[in-house]
């Protein structure tokens, strides 16, 4: 164990830190682990130092560890991490993206009935919200066309809870206009929740544009190799502090020690990655937006796109994630995909390896052909989740599988 004077002359104020800094150190002192590599603390429980030490615990006095099904040394690294990057005072690592979707909207539907979000989102959120929350008697009034404030501003009642806005979306690449819509959150004294999984904090921070909670599917790129099913909620201590000891410690959707220390690692990696995403995107977007068997191209970082000056302002970068519509029919889409010999077919995102998906027969397939069309999701859109690869090798595979359509 390193001595008391080696460790005050290591404290720095971390918020000097810059972002790629807080990436690699944020949440974890190695002279205090003794440790280079956060350690993982694979325990359900923990040893308290007296009777009133735990009674405070309990009714949470005092910060410390009560229990695995509410808390871990090893998820407050990676949460203080998050937390860190996202710009937010706290923030809590749960099981799943959806997880995540759930406590933050639920904790808020405690009070009122509805709540107002854009309908160009994950298929996933959308059974959530028309589901789930429907069958607890909460309505969700779904925006379609988002980019138009006056919607947005006329749906919202006495009722409203919160607005919920994706962006970039999945699998449309609609970007959300986030100073915009946490100032009509405001003006209505109700808060904004952006789902940010698809930028990272590498690319946008929606606290710093005025967002209140901020969403992910960690799974995603926080994760970046596909190992850990993980979700994360950033927010005010206050906001966390309700989530942790209410619906968290009750139904129990905490995240595995080892998931947080699998994400803490891939959080080192963060801004290299996304900058690499970014760069292998633009490229393959640009040469599909000129290919002739492509009707139209969805990335933001394209001059064509319809946000892309929004993007451009609230984004440092693009991210990984386009989608393209093909010419033909059904079976061209279905043919493309089949044809793929680098490219992986899979219904995931946000790995280093370039993934492709058939939106309307898989992620939306819940959902009518009427309804995925009134969200611009065809059934010959293709999603693509582009890795770190040689971007010459996804070219010359995206153009031999678009070569087949006839």
């Amino acid at each position: 164990m390193q001595n008391k004077s080696m460790m005050e002359n290591r404290k720095q104020d971390k918020s000097e830190w810059k972002f790629s800094t807080l990436c690699v150190h944020a949440g974890h002192d190695v002279l205090k682990t003794g440790t280079i590599a956060p350690p993982i603390y694979q325990s359900v429980a923990y040893p308290y130092e007296s009777a009133e030490y735990a009674a405070k615990l309990f009714r949470y006095e005092i910060e410390g560890y009560m229990y695995g099904r509410m808390d871990n040394p090893t998820n407050d690294m990676f949460e203080k991490r998050i937390a860190a990057l996202e710009l937010t005072e706290k923030a809590l690592a749960t099981s799943s993206g959806m997880a995540a979707e759930f406590l933050s909207c639920f904790e808020l539907l405690k009070t009122k009935n509805e709540f107002v979000t854009s309908a160009i989102i994950y298929g996933g959120t959308n059974q959530l919200f028309t589901n789930t929350f429907a069958a607890m008697g909460k309505k969700a009034k779904f925006i379609f066309h988002p980019e138009d404030l006056e919607e947005w501003k006329k749906a919202i009642t006495p009722e409203t809870a919160f607005l919920y806005v994706e962006t970039p979306s999945n699998p449309n690449l609609f970007i959300g206009d986030i100073e915009e819509l946490a100032k009509l959150a405001h003006d209505h004294e109700i808060p904004l929740i952006v789902d940010n999984t698809v930028a990272t904090p590498a690319l946008q921070q929606p606290a710093k544009l005025g967002a209140d909670i901020i969403v992910h599917s960690a799974t995603k790129y926080l994760s970046g190799n596909s190992t850990c099913i993980s979700g994360v909620v950033a927010s005010s201590g206050e906001y966390i502090d309700k989530l942790r000891s209410g619906e968290y410690r009750n139904i129990g959707p905490s995240l595995s020690p080892f998931n947080s220390w699998l994400l803490l690692l891939g959080l080192e990696t963060l801004p290299l990655r996304m900058a690499k995403h970014s760069h292998n995107a633009l490229v393959i977007a640009e040469f599909l937006e000129e290919h002739p068997k492509v009707i139209e191209v969805n990335y933001p970082g394209l001059s064509s796109h319809p946000q892309h000056n929004l993007a451009k302002k609230q984004m440092t970068g693009y991210s990984a994630l386009l989608s393209f519509v093909t010419k033909g029919e059904l079976q061209d889409a279905r043919r493309v995909i089949d044809a793929f010999k680098l490219i992986v077919h899979t219904g995931h995102l946000g790995t280093t390896k370039t993934l492709a998906t058939h939106p309307a027969f898989t992620t939306h397939q819940q959902l009518s052909k009427e309804e995925r069309e009134a969200i611009g999701i065809k059934d010959t859109l293709i999603r693509l989740s582009i890795g770190i690869e040689d971007e010459e090798d996804l070219i010359e595979d995206l153009d031999k599988a678009l070569k087949l359509i006839p």
